[in-house]
């Protein structure tokens, strides 16, 4: 058995900052993630004026009820889109002040619109100084009222879990009725979160009612990123008679996206999911099969990825919002695949990969993170000769990734 410790996860961490940020009182979290996005919104905290000491293990960040501690800020985002979307809602929040934000080019063409529609629906004074609907944009902050939202969550979730981290910084809370929605375990995340934070939020069906009040500083423990365990549990699963073990991702996880094991069982794979921890065994040649990935659409790159290695044909369904991640991921996944010699159809929604011998080829992975980690996974079983145009991008959410997957292999 080998055992992979996961570094903290990249969700939970900028919620847990929000949070932090909201609350009264100091809160110290364990073991969040350090990479270059969870770096990005701590220094985008630290010009609002938010205080944090950032140690080994341990974050602590005196949390500002009120809102940001500066009249005028200039914030930049990075890559991070927790970053872009999460402090100019918590910004908005504040009692007052002017404050810029803008991001890298990469997520200047994400989408935001969804999001600064809704805050200024709320009365928030938001202006976008380019492109509308995206990064850079400038918000006056003078409080928010709150009241009643429409929302469409189709193409993030994130826009949803803004306003309902925004909610009880709210003079009357909110009520917020989702028309669309992906991706949403995440959100589900957000609201226990909020709760341990001492946040009151209800859901009933498609509408999540929001109670003023604030947010009560804690000690929370960042649990392991299972977007990222699933590149170690995709090498176990292709690689018969090899286990991996991933210990703080257990029955109690948050995180929806370890529900990713759940396919690679159906696909012939050995999983075991103890309180504490879960574990994937290669048991032989994989299975095709088609799946709805909606929910867990993060791990759709680390499924094309193995595709090839499956008995028969892996559709992946229902992904359309992949299109406008870092980049668009589904048809960056057909590019690399086909450049490995493997059959791939693509739609507006959906990617199919035909079982396949993928050769080595230098993989294009547009600055994604998810790209270089995934196709990690295929060159386990190509000829020597894989390699990745900008390798360092993993730098986003792990890293050490390269270190550690050499690891494993060293290990196998």
């Amino acid at each position: 058995m080998t055992v992979v410790n996961i570094p903290g996860s990249k969700s939970v961490t900028a919620r847990a900052l929000f949070l932090a940020a909201a609350a009264a009182g100091t809160t110290t979290l364990l073991r969040p993630l350090r990479s270059d996005d969870t770096e990005g919104f701590a220094e985008g905290l630290g010009r609002l004026g938010y205080r944090l000491e950032r140690e080994a293990g341990a974050w602590r960040v005196e949390g500002r009820p009120s809102g940001p501690a500066v009249d005028e800020a200039d914030v930049y985002c990075r890559d991070g889109a927790t970053t872009a979307r999460f402090l100019p809602t918590l910004a908005a929040a504040g009692a007052s002040g002017t404050y810029r934000f803008d991001a890298s080019p990469q997520m200047r063409r994400r989408p935001l619109a969804p999001l600064t529609e809704a805050l200024r629906t709320l009365g928030v004074d938001l202006r976008h100084e380019e492109a509308e609907g995206h990064h850079p944009l400038r918000i006056a902050a003078a409080g928010i009222k709150g009241g009643e939202l429409t929302l469409d969550a189709g193409e993030s979730s994130q826009y949803l879990t803004a306003l309902l981290m925004l909610g009880p910084l709210t003079v009357e809370g909110l009520r917020i009725d989702v028309t669309d929605l992906v991706s949403a375990p995440y959100v589900e995340i957000t609201l226990a979160m909020m709760r341990s934070f001492g946040a009151e939020v209800t859901r009933e069906g498609n509408v999540f009612d929001v109670r003023p009040g604030g947010y009560r500083a804690t000690t929370y423990a960042v649990e392991p990123d299972a977007s990222t365990a699933s590149y170690f549990f995709a090498a176990a699963a292709v690689s018969p008679g090899r286990e991996v073990t991933v210990p703080g991702l257990g029955t109690g996880a948050l995180q929806g996206d370890l529900r990713f094991v759940d396919v690679l069982e159906q696909m012939g794979a050995d999983v075991r999911i103890t309180a504490d921890s879960t574990t994937v065994r290669g048991a032989g040649v994989l299975k095709g099969l088609t799946v709805n990935m909606r929910d867990i659409s993060d791990t759709m790159p680390t499924l094309a990825a193995i595709a090839p290695y499956a008995a028969a044909p892996v559709r992946i369904e229902d992904v359309a919002n992949t299109r406008v991640k870092e980049c668009d991921r589904l048809e960056a996944c057909a590019e690399n695949l086909r450049r490995m010699g493997v059959s791939v159809a693509t739609g507006p929604d959906w990617i199919e990969i035909r079982p396949g011998t993928p050769r080595p080829t230098e993989i294009a992975t547009h600055g994604d993170h998810r790209m270089a980690m995934s196709f990690a996974v295929t060159s386990l079983h190509t000829a020597p000769g894989m390699t990745f145009d900008d390798p360092g991008c993993v730098r986003k959410t792990f890293p050490d990734f390269h270190e550690a997957f050499a690891a494993l292999q060293r290990t196998w």
